[in-house]
């Protein structure tokens, strides 16, 4: 294993610590238990936004955290749900007055620990609602969910709702939203090589040079199958197939698309893959009104890409406009 780490398992307090660091103008870190929050919190007045899930796929959602999206992160071990008391923690720091909305990924400890938070929270007297995303059209269940696996449609849902917010929409509002992005997305992944864990200091499966999987999860969980190696055309045609006709998306649609880099793959490559989706839209009649293209949702140093296509009207495209700063989407200000 070569990693640019200390200790493995110091990996993620460090890791806050530097973005503590390069960002203190953005988000403060709070440990024990660990959360990122912006650094204006709690913003009276304002329904909070806060999601997470286990370190390892940054920038989700340590990266989000800031004016327009997330109101606070909280981020368990590598590919570990984060515990109730981080999640709690979060809630009570970031607590407008207006209620918390939690954005959650549909795997089974994150469903399970948001739960619980959320009893203490109302507990407490916060109100909070909670959406699960469940995007993911390789499989209906996994070895870490009932139901599809939560990917790409977080960012959509973070970004959507956090503007939303920031704008004064009520939770209920905030949480009708964020079914709406849940309910229009869809997502699939590919994997052409295993990522390490720093805590198990090996892969965490093993793919033959001219071998892929088709269908990853975010974990290196399974996917729909394994097969040999494709070329980037021919993988964009059936991963673009894969999600197209799963909601379907049709003629006439608008959408926004992530093409995201799982870690290992260089941008060069990305844009092979947009170019080619692109193609296929166009070719479909569906107007891709924006798109993002570059790691955003990564399992550590996995090689392999994830697509993701959110159908829009135009109150999703608004709030995916609106102004947004945090340490990796800034537009708007």
């Amino acid at each position: 294993m070569k990693k640019l780490i200390n200790q493995p398992e110091n990996v993620v307090r460090e890791a806050l610590g530097g973005m503590a660091a390069a960002h203190s103008d953005l988000i403060r870190v709070c440990y024990e238990p660990n959360y990122i929050i912006r650094a204006d919190a709690p913003v009276t007045g304002k329904v909070a936004v806060i999601s997470g899930g286990g370190s390892g796929h940054e920038p989700l959602h340590s990266g989000f955290v800031g004016m327009g999206m997330l109101d606070a992160a909280c981020p368990g071990p590598v590919f570990t749900s984060p515990t109730p008391d981080q999640i709690f923690g979060a809630t009570k720091a970031a607590d407008g007055g207006m209620g918390v909305l939690y954005i959650v990924k549909n795997y089974t400890g994150d469903v399970l620990n948001f739960e619980i938070a959320a009893q203490l929270a109302q507990s407490a007297g916060i109100e909070v609602s909670s959406v699960i995303i469940h995007d993911d059209v390789a499989m209906q269940d996994s070895l870490r969910t009932a139901g599809r696996r939560g990917i790409g449609a977080t960012i959509f849902a973070e970004k959507i709702c956090g503007a939303a917010a920031e704008q004064g929409y009520s939770l209920a509002q905030i949480t009708a939203l964020c079914h709406q992005v849940n309910a229009n997305a869809r997502s699939i992944g590919v994997a052409l090589t295993s990522c390490t864990v720093p805590m198990a200091g090996k892969p965490t499966f093993s793919l033959g040079a001219d071998e892929m999987e088709f269908g990853i999860g975010i974990h290196g969980e399974p996917g729909r199958k394994r097969m040999k190696l494709e070329s980037a055309d021919d993988l964009t045609a059936m991963m673009a197939a894969a999600v197209l006709e799963d909601l379907p998306f049709g003629r006439g649609d608008e959408v926004i698309v992530i093409v995201n880099g799982m870690g290992g793959t260089p941008l060069i490559e990305l844009y092979i893959i947009y170019n080619k989706l692109d193609k296929i839209c166009r070719e479909k009649g569906i107007h891709i009104a924006h798109q993002l293209v570059g790691n955003y949702m990564t399992a550590l140093d996995m090689s392999g890409v994830s697509l993701t296509m959110l159908k829009i009207d135009e109150t999703l495209l608004s709030m995916w406009d609106a102004p947004v700063k945090t340490a990796v989407l800034r537009w708007g200000v």
